[in-house]
């Protein structure tokens, strides 16, 4: 075993070499010995078990291959870290925070952008970097309309679909109109999770996306003046579909994984996902019958890249540096594509990997609850992370007491 990691250590230099400047190896051979032995704090939301048990996995690989010992920071919303960032910002602690690494996308991030609480840009001096998709696959550059600028780096997609039973539901709708028209011929058997979580939301975001008068204007920011007159369709959709949901709307699954739990359970028939495999990795799991598949919607659905990011006074930049390089690397992304591992597409141009490299996405298993590339490749980027905040907002106001 060790000599298999001493020759993955000369084989990965190598591959370095071949495709840098004697320079950008030197210093990154720098960095590789910087962080050996040394402890990464890496914040991650905790709430799935797959996720954990992926990041489990990255914390092992990283321990073997280049002597860093990973701690995953488990954060029940991602604000957490970024608080505690700022706290210490504003206590004058500018080196050896507590956060290393932080899994962040959208308003967090553009949180911490603008407060000058990251660390970098780091992104493309990573050496895997270079596989990554930056035309095809715009949400790795472009975060919430927010330019990434190196600022962090992309490790998984997410897009909205949506999971249902076949053996109990033949025709789905296909456009948000339509979930309105579903639900009032299936009261109770549809739940989103409540409008706290991410995917909740996410799911007002993408009924926004074809219910406002003119969706171009979710690319820029909210304001006083617009949000009210762009928002005014949802509501009176969401007015009409809220009594058909799940439990007449008054309760709500609290995250994405308690509302698969009610599909597996048959008190509900459809839910969403902000993973395209989430559903095909259950079944595998034994998490959802066999007969639960994915559909998206006919006018293309919300995706986006989640991110790691360095804080701008981590105690371990390079470490954090080694750990995002991992999770680029075609073995990692190929594992985190496997729907009995993790199941996230990935954020690579499989164009440019070696036949060897993508031979291993090829091999990949496949289930008949898996979203094809073409069931997916009608990608919204997401709105301003402004319209998130602002309509979470507004929800909370309107539907709760």
């Amino acid at each position: 075993m060790r000599r298999k990691r001493i020759l993955q250590r000369v084989l990965a230099c190598a591959v370095v070499a071949l495709a840098f400047p004697n320079t950008a190896v030197a210093d990154w051979n720098d960095t590789l010995a910087e962080a050996r032995d040394t402890k990464v704090f890496w914040n991650a939301w905790g709430g799935d078990e797959r996720t954990n048990n992926f990041i489990a996995w990255v914390g092992s690989e990283v321990a073997d291959r280049y002597g860093i010992t990973l701690r995953h920071v488990k954060l029940a919303d991602t604000g957490e870290a970024v608080a505690r960032v700022l706290a210490e910002k504003t206590a004058g602690e500018n080196t050896g925070g507590s956060v290393d690494l932080i899994w962040i996308n959208g308003p967090n991030f553009l949180s911490m952008k603008e407060q000058g609480l990251l660390y970098g840009p780091f992104a493309e001096d990573l050496p895997n970097y270079r596989f990554v998709d930056t035309v095809n696959k715009p949400s790795n550059v472009v975060d919430f309309t927010v330019p990434v600028d190196g600022m962090e780096s992309p490790w998984r997609l997410a897009q909205i679909v949506f999971v249902h039973d076949s053996a109990r539901v033949m025709d789905v709708p296909r456009s948000i109109p339509e979930f309105l028209t579903w639900a009032e011929a299936n009261p109770g058997r549809f739940a989103h999770p409540e409008v706290r979580d991410f995917l909740g939301v996410t799911f007002l975001k993408q009924a926004l996306y074809e219910l406002a008068p003119d969706p171009a204007v979710l690319q820029a920011p909210a304001t006083d003046e617009n949000f009210h007159e762009v928002t005014a369709p949802l509501w009176a959709w969401y007015d009409a579909l809220r009594p058909n949901l799940w439990r007449g709307g008054e309760q709500f699954p609290a995250s994405g994984p308690a509302a698969r739990q009610l599909l597996n359970d048959s008190e509900i028939d459809m839910t969403l996902s902000f993973d395209p495999a989430e559903a095909a990795a259950a079944v595998e799991s034994g998490l959802l019958p066999d007969s639960v598949r994915t559909f998206t919607l006919d006018n293309g659905t919300i995706g986006n890249t989640s991110f790691v990011a360095i804080p701008f006074n981590s105690a371990n930049t390079a470490g954090a540096m080694v750990v995002a390089d991992f999770l680029l690397a075609p073995e990692t992304q190929a594992r985190a594509q496997d729907i009995r591992h993790l199941g996230s597409f990935t954020v690579l141009d499989l164009d440019k990997l070696s036949a060897e490299q993508r031979q291993a996405f090829e091999d990949l298993p496949t289930s008949p609850a898996l979203p094809t590339n073409a069931d997916l490749e009608k990608v919204l980027l997401e709105p301003h992370p402004s319209w998130m905040t602002r309509t979470a907002d507004e929800w909370l106001r309107r539907y709760t007491n």
